[in-house]
Order: C-alpha cells, then structure tokens, then sequence
C-alpha cells in the first residue's frame, strides 16, 4: 500500500517468488493435444503452461454469475487475437471443432448438434466447451485441494448461471476395456470414481456410450438432450 497524492491510501499488487507477472488463468481448453500444466505460484488460480501452450485456448477473464456465455467467449477472443467479430466468431467455432479428436465423430456429433439445438439463439446461450484441461473451481479447491484441478480433463463444459457446472462426457471404447478389447473393471472403477469426485464438488455429469452417438438418430437425440437440459434451468430461448 502506498501514499497518493491526495494522501489516499492506493493499493498494488505484489507478486511473490520468480518476480513474473502473469494472468490468473480461469479456463484452459480446446487443446489438440494434452499439455504439461503445472501450478504456479503467483496467483492462486495461476497455472503454467509448460508445454503445448500453443495448442490450448487460455480463458483469463472473470466468469460471473450469469456463466460463461457464446457472446463473451467470442468477445474475448476476437480481442485477443486482434480480429472483428464477424471473424471472431467463424474462426472460434472451427478453432473449437477442429480439437476434438478424429478418432471420435461422436464426440464431434456432441459439438455440432449443440449448435444445431439453439441456432440464432447461441449467442445468449451458455458455451458448450471442448477438450478442458483445466476449470478454476475455488469449491474443488477447497475440498480436494488444487492439484485435483489438473486431473479433471472433460470432454465438455458448460457454465451456466448461478455457479451450475454441466460436464458431458463421450465414452468410446478405451473408458472401459482394455486394448485387446476385453471389458476392464479397473477402467470402469477409474471412470465412476473420477465421476464421484467432480460430482461431490458440485458438477453434474451426463455420459454418452459412443455407439448411442453412431445410430442415425444421434443428432436428434442430442438436440433433444441438449434443449431439455436448458429448459430444466428455465434457460431455453425462444422459438
């Protein structure tokens, strides 16, 4: 704290440790591939990157409790890779569908649908998030400690208003059998365990079997899952 000119105290910011000054990061998503995230020790909520930066979407502004809408996420990236919003918002929708995996239409079926679902309304409504690799969840924190925020990679993310926290989740093979194929009970443990732990701080969670995702009503069933879910929070815009 320090003397202004008007002998008002004015307030600054200190950092401790390495000096750096760097943005809390509240959202690191869409990544192609994984990256090597590690707790820093500036901010609480400050993680570094310290590899595969240039593969993820770093989210460093605050989410209030209205969530995180399509508009803002569109706003802050236009403002923050220098472009217009009419580009802005072409360039984030395939920047976000081109991290999904190749190895999962499923999962790409589960991003494109929800756009399918709201149309012209997608700008009010909240964002369906890729590939996060990291949520800042002061409740996880405080429970779990705040290494646990590095171990819950999710498939997608939704924030909606009043602090309500949606995780969905496409399970192909590879979430419950081995490689040669053979059912594995350790994996499905793994799977409900990590499903206990996100829900006992406060996340819901929806899984989706990737073979229900293969049928030729797939899109239908998600723009159906995805519309009843919305309007389970009074959040369904109107026709």
């Amino acid at each position: 704290m320090g003397m202004g000119e008007d002998a008002f105290l004015t307030a600054s910011l200190a950092y401790v440790g390495s000096g750096k000054q760097s943005s809390p990061k509240n959202l690191i998503f869409a990544s192609t591939r994984k990256p090597d995230l590690r707790l820093g020790n500036a901010l609480d909520n400050d993680i570094e990157v310290v590899t595969g930066i240039e593969d993820v979407l770093i989210y460093d502004r605050p989410i209030g409790s209205s969530g995180l809408l399509w508009r803002e996420l569109q706003a802050w990236y236009a403002q923050t890779y220098s472009i217009d919003q009419d580009q802005a918002k072409n360039r984030l929708y395939q920047r976000l569908k081109a991290c999904l995996p190749k190895s999962s239409p499923p999962q790409a079926l589960a991003f494109t649908s929800f756009f399918k679902a709201f149309t012209t309304a997608i700008p009010e409504v909240p964002v369906l998030l890729p590939e996060v690799c990291f949520h800042w969840d002061p409740l996880t924190v405080s429970r779990r400690g705040k290494e646990a925020l590095l171990r819950s990679r999710m498939d997608f993310l939704l924030l909606l208003p009043g602090g309500v926290r949606i995780v969905i989740e496409v399970d192909g093979k590879h979430h419950y059998s081995d490689p040669d194929g053979r059912s594995s009970p350790r994996l499905y443990a793994e799977m409900m365990a990590a499903d206990r732990a996100l829900r006992l701080v406060g996340y819901e969670v929806y899984r989706f079997g990737a073979s229900e995702l293969l049928e030729p009503n797939a899109e239908e069933v998600l723009i159906g899952f995805y519309r009843s879910l919305f309007e389970r929070y009074s959040l369904l815009p109107a026709s």
